[in-house]
């Protein structure tokens, strides 16, 4: 159709009659159908077609209007510059509207633009058919197409000397979000103009697509970049060349390396791995490896190499490998704190645990406080049975180590051989046997924490001398490594011997005696906590699990017999025998007849209690009797049963043959003899 004087004519009659006849007589056929479809929208909108109206916004709408729509602006706004290049000087003016009709920007010539202003064609002028009846932009809108609108066809009469193009602007999605205009006042309308603007619109709507993929991927990136800061490791992700394309923080710090001289740098000029000179080209190697332990040297470094876990993984499957390598660092100190959390190296105890009321527990209690306000070595020293461990593990959740591990090692229960090799650790191939990946030792997975070395009177003679330089420099020696580790631990020693006598008979080092005894404890033993063990047997009695599922209590006559005895084994037999109670009776009541029957014999009819049962483990003040004696007098009493006659001295069977040795006793000697026990 063309837009000819009589089409024009035409148009204007109808019009007249449209906007003030009612009876829609008149012959309209030949008006577009959608400009017709549109007059009789905004007549039912009762838009004035005599007054120039439109819904203008404040500055401040105006500025959250700009913000909303941002994105939009800043994208169309260089297709509307090179658009107006082309038509600048002619009379034509570019207008860019949001989804809801409001003008968001312009550019065009100065004349036009003061015409628009009459028009009320500003920023912030609603352009919707509700508002302003048939103009392109609105009408646009309305059937989300492209439209041209010629001079008579606009329904409003002020809008009747422009000639306009506008397309639809949809987003990535398809959803309408605006539209772009070009006006001009013109009568002489030219198609090509809705074609230049439907290339532009065409444009905004392929660039907004590559926008929103430009910005899934930054998002994408700013998600790998968080997931990667979050994750406590070091990852290094490297392209098929080996060079590094992204490291976190961890690595960063672990490899002492910032992000801007990291980036683009093959990983083997930075560190090399197990070996000084030896090559990292993940890529080229094709290997796969998963917490391997490894030892990361420096380039260009004399410093002592770290020890990390390391795994390795290639990016895409079979044959898609060369896509690029993740690398993941992980320091050993946060392996260990892995392996303690599974291994359970946790201290469950707290002083509130111990329990008793009398003078002894509370001095205990006391010294034990003031234990866990240093770092110093501690020593304690009692009889099996006492509650060392606990006293320990005590200790270490009241001192600042208390976040640290706790690793408990009986050191007389540890093979002779593997004792270096279970403190301190060792290397790959240090020895026959040893595993491939090599080991961290005790030391080092206590790093952080507290060390309990229970039993410290039984190391062999020869690792004390080991411990020693531990316990001096803070530093291990894994077996066959050629460098050390520096550890903050917390060493808490034990022993029911008297290591002043092991020092003078040579077999406990006098050295390693100094350094362990800075905070001496001694635990008393349960026969001088008089009435706590009463409290105790009741403790135990209310938690002890019994067959019955019944809530035990203790007869008032079994406390005398309770008080009366000596308990060479402390606690730990007092807690056995209340147990031995709770299965063989029939009943919720300890009654005397349900006690092991050492505790029913009158002290005065056993020679062996009244020299035994009050003894210290370490032999001293034995009321004039001397070691051999003793030991003598219990082989003679177990019928030459060593494992019985070292409960009877309270001592274990290594240190009671020790002493056999040493005093030249024999227990084949005493096998003849009639057991009475």
């Amino acid at each position: 159709m063309q837009f000819t004087k009589d089409y024009q004519e035409k148009l204007q009659n109808a019009w007249e009659h449209f906007t003030v006849e009612e009876d829609d007589q008149c012959d309209y056929s030949f008006i577009r159908p959608v400009i017709f479809q549109s007059w009789l929208r905004s007549r039912q909108y009762q838009v004035d077609p005599f007054k120039k109206k439109t819904s203008i916004l404040n500055s401040s709408d105006i500025a959250a209007l700009s913000e909303v729509n941002s994105r939009l602006i800043q994208t169309v706004r260089p297709y509307m510059e090179r658009l107006y290049s082309i038509v600048a000087g002619s009379g034509y003016f570019l207008l860019l509207s949001d989804k809801d009709g409001y003008v968001l920007d312009l550019i065009g010539d100065d004349e036009i633009i003061r015409q628009a202003k009459e028009s009320l064609l500003v920023i912030g002028a609603n352009r919707s058919e509700k508002v302003a009846g048939t103009n392109a932009i609105g009408t646009c809108l309305a059937i989300q197409a492209p439209i041209q609108t010629w001079n008579g066809e606009h329904y409003v009469i002020s809008h009747r000397h422009y000639s306009c193009s506008s397309g639809p602007i949809f987003d990535e999605t398809g959803t309408l979000i605006g539209c772009l205009n070009l006006t001009g006042s013109s009568t002489e309308i030219h198609t090509h103009t809705l074609g230049m603007v439907l290339s532009a619109v065409d444009g905004i709507h392929k660039e907004l697509k590559i926008r929103k993929a430009y910005d899934e991927i930054q998002s994408m990136s700013a998600q790998r970049n968080s997931i990667l800061e979050a994750v406590s490791s070091g990852l290094i992700l490297l392209n098929e060349a080996d060079e590094i394309t992204q490291i976190n923080g961890n690595a960063q710090r672990m490899l002492h390396i910032s992000r801007q001289n990291a980036i683009g740098r093959k990983l083997s000029s930075i560190i090399s791995i197990d070996e000084p000179d030896q090559s990292c080209n993940f890529n080229d190697l094709k290997t796969v490896y998963i917490d391997k332990e490894t030892d990361i040297y420096f380039r260009g470094s004399d410093a002592a190499p770290v020890k990390f876990r390391i795994s390795v993984n290639f990016v895409g499957e079979g044959k898609m490998h060369d896509r690029g390598t993740v690398v993941r660092l992980d320091e050993a100190k946060y392996i260990n704190k892995l392996v303690n959390k599974v291994s359970g190296f946790k201290a469950s105890y707290h002083f509130s645990n111990i329990m008793g009321s009398s003078s002894a527990v509370r001095s205990l209690v006391s010294n034990c406080e003031k234990a866990a306000k240093n770092s110093s070595n501690v020593l304690l020293l009692g009889e099996s049975g006492t509650g060392k461990e606990l006293a320990a593990q005590a200790i270490h959740n009241a001192s600042h180590y208390k976040d640290g591990p706790f690793v408990a090692i009986n050191c007389a229960a540890l093979p002779k051989g593997l004792v270096e090799s279970e403190l301190f650790g060792y290397e790959k191939g240090a020895f026959t046997g040893a595993g491939k990946e090599g080991n961290p030792g005790k030391f080092e997975l206590a790093d952080g924490g507290t060390i309990f070395l229970d039993e410290i009177g039984d190391m062999p003679f020869d690792v004390q001398a080991s411990l020693l330089r531990v316990i001096q420099t803070k530093e291990v020696v894994r077996i066959g490594a050629k460098y050390t580790k520096k550890i903050d631990v917390r060493i808490i020693a034990a022993t029911n011997r008297n290591l002043i006598e092991a020092v003078n008979s040579k077999s406990f080092r006098q050295d390693l005696y100094y350094r362990l005894n800075v905070l001496t404890i001694q635990i008393p033993p349960l026969r001088d906590r008089g009435d706590d063990i009463c409290e105790l047997a009741d403790h135990f009695a209310r938690t002890l699990n019994n067959p019955w599922g019944k809530r035990m209590t203790i007869a008032p006559q079994v406390y005398p017999i309770l008080r009366k005895y000596s308990w060479p084994g402390n606690i730990r037999e007092l807690e056995n025998a209340i147990e031995r109670a709770i299965n063989i009776t029939d009943g919720d009541q300890i009654r005397p007849e349900h006690l092991p029957e050492q505790l029913l014999i009158p002290e005065s009819t056993s020679d062996l209690d009244s020299r035994i049962h009050g003894m210290p483990p370490d032999f001293s003040n034995l009321s004039g009797r001397k070691d051999g004696d003793l030991i003598v007098l219990g082989l003679k009493q177990t019928g030459g049963n060593v494992k019985k006659t070292a409960e009877l001295l309270g001592m274990n069977r290594r240190t009671l043959y020790r002493r056999m040795n040493k005093l030249g006793i024999d227990y084949q000697d005493f096998r003849d003899e009639s057991i009475r026990i």
